[in-house]
């Protein structure tokens, strides 16, 4: 009989950290991050990572692993996550998967096989945004970093193949020259559930949780990763709440026109991110106007019943 394993996804800022700590009391569960920045660590108010507070009211897996200079891959985070889920089962406990990062369900879930590393369209668009903010050369000098010998074999203006070599690379922690098949297995039952939203409510708890995360020491935070200097490939700045505010720090940019980029490229990634599990037909969506504790409620019941 396959473990069964509790998923929480949707798009950022539907409220997935509060429905996890109430599940994670109620079906004595331990949570699983499952977002593929807040895996880095110093970086806790722009990825909205739970708070130390709520980190300690259940046990958490998978935060604060790398650091902000350390590539991760998806098959990276695959392997730990499911040496972390067969500690929870051993313990007699729930594990509660939480978070927005659809490419690891997909890898929990035994959709991706890595050695084929089907296509991932915001891996393409994240280095897309990188080519034309910082141009071809940037992107193809984060290849020559993890893949010198396809770099070697590629020119920067043949910027689709390196796209694919970095895509690869992600997908499966390997060079794109030495992909192996890999069996596919669906290890876990898996339920999914995900909050849903009016679109103009979310956009507006988007925008609200931008404006909290200032209050709370975001501009700090971003200003402590730009010191860094890290290079403007590296993997923990393809996410959002850090590069928008680079400009800024140094001087050429004004701090209410981060603010508003943040937000709209907030936005922005919502909206992918619902694209991508409104497409994955085993999730089951949720009003998240009930708020967490009638979310809490149903999902167990759901589950005592099956």
């Amino acid at each position: 009989m396959k473990p069964t394993v509790l998923a929480l996804v949707g798009p950022t800022a539907s409220g997935k950290t509060a429905l996890a700590l109430h599940l994670a009391q109620a079906l004595n569960g331990e949570v699983l991050c499952m977002d593929s920045m807040q895996v880095y660590r110093g970086m806790d108010i722009g990825t909205a990572k739970p708070t130390k507070e709520e980190q300690a009211l259940v046990p958490h897996h998978l935060l604060d692993i790398v650091d902000p200079g350390t590539p991760f891959s998806v098959a990276e985070y695959e392997d730990l996550a499911k040496q972390a889920i067969e500690g929870i089962t051993g313990r007699g406990r729930l594990p509660i998967l939480c978070g927005g990062t659809g490419l690891y369900l997909k890898a929990l879930s035994g959709g991706m096989d890595f050695g084929g590393a089907a296509a991932d369209p915001i891996i393409r668009e994240k280095y897309q945004q990188l080519a034309d903010s910082a141009g071809n050369e940037a992107v193809h000098a984060r290849l020559a970093a993890i893949d010198p010998d396809s770099a070697k074999a590629l020119h920067p203006n043949n910027l689709r193949r390196v796209i694919r070599a970095l895509e690869v690379y992600e997908l499966t922690g390997q060079a794109f020259s030495s992909q192996t098949p890999k069996a596919q297995d669906r290890p876990y039952d898996i339920r999914a559930y995900a909050l849903d939203w009016p679109r103009d409510t979310l956009y507006q708890r988007i925008n609200q949780r931008v404006d909290s995360m200032l209050k709370e020491g975001l501009l700090e935070e971003a200003r402590a990763i730009f010191a860094l200097k890290l290079p403007p490939e590296a993997q923990s700045l393809q996410g959002l709440g850090y590069k928008e505010f680079f400009s800024f720090f140094k001087g050429e940019g004004d701090l209410n026109d981060a603010i508003d980029t943040l937000k709209r490229r907030t936005r922005n990634y919502a909206k992918r991110q619902l694209t991508w599990f409104r497409a994955d037909k085993s999730v089951r969506w949720l009003s998240g106007i009930d708020g967490a504790e009638q979310n809490a409620r149903i999902i167990k019941q759901e589950m005592d019943s099956k």
